[in-house]
């Protein structure tokens, strides 16, 4: 997010995380002053792809970001320190045809959330879906986040995902470039759509 009409019209949708932006060579780069009040409820997060400790420091502080999501080739001793901010550390693994979900191990007391992607050529908004079969082999307690080109037309796919056992550990489902009318701007009709089929007929 990054148009300030459209933060404060998506925020009505209440999602639990809104996201910005935080590298100069993304089409979706932050560049307001400060970000218009949002409910309290909606968590902000500040996106990253290998950035300074200090440059985080300094948005953290600038834009009052509740969550760091670290999208690039970060360390475990740099997520270690990013935790030591007092915010919550999103870390983004990206996913092939494959994965080695051991690589991910030393990561896992130092980050509160992973998040998986789609390998692609950018970071992340590369607007594909991965197969999520290969989640079924996350061996891991610590919660994720499921990313990567989801849009409407994924939605019994997600209903179906969440009967299995490997959802379980999963606490939101990311959704970026499939909803947006251009970079950073997301539809408000669209979102609201796709929020409505997927919690329709639930108990």
């Amino acid at each position: 997010m990054k148009y300030p009409e459209n933060i404060k019209e998506i925020s009505t949708l209440n999602p639990d995380y809104l996201g910005f932006i935080f590298w100069k060579k993304s089409s979706r780069n932050m560049n307001l002053e400060t970000i218009p009040e949002i409910p309290n409820s909606i968590k902000k997060v500040g996106v990253f792809v290998n950035a300074s400790i200090q440059d985080i420091i300094s948005k953290v502080n600038q834009y009052q970001l509740e969550i760091v999501q670290l999208h690039g080739n970060e360390s475990v001793n740099y997520c270690r320190n990013v935790k030591k901010l007092g915010v919550e550390v999103i870390k983004v693994f990206s996913i092939g045809d494959k994965f080695d979900f051991t690589t991910i191990k030393e990561y896992v007391l130092f980050v509160d959330y992973f998040l998986f992607d789609t390998k692609g050529k950018l970071p992340g908004g590369n607007g594909i879906t991965f197969d999520w079969k290969i989640v079924e082999n996350y061996p891991y307690e610590k919660p994720f986040f499921l990313s990567g080109g989801i849009g409407k037309t994924e939605v019994d796919a997600i209903k179906d995902f969440f009967k299995t056992d490997a959802a379980k550990k999963c606490i939101a489902i990311d959704v970026n470039s499939r909803f947006e009318t251009k970079p950073a701007y997301k539809s408000e009709i669209k979102l609201r759509k796709f929020k409505k089929l997927l919690y329709e007929n639930e108990i």
